[in-house]
């Protein structure tokens, strides 16, 4: 999907903005900033799989 195609609305703006440090124009202008933006949104995903998991264990010992 185009970034053209997307409708970005304000809480999309302010969940990139308190999560990342960038807003929308700029995640958007800047490769190296989507880049470094989809890494850390990818290492967060892991963490919470992570911790799921552990909790899933803790619960069915």
């Amino acid at each position: 999907m185009s970034d053209e195609n997307v409708k970005y609305t304000e809480n999309m703006e302010k969940a990139l903005q308190q999560s990342h440090g960038i807003g929308y124009e700029s995640y958007k202008g800047s490769l190296k900033k989507k880049v470094e933006v989809e890494k850390a949104r990818e290492k967060d995903y892991r963490d919470s799989l992570q911790v799921e998991n552990e909790l899933t264990r803790k619960m069915n010992r």
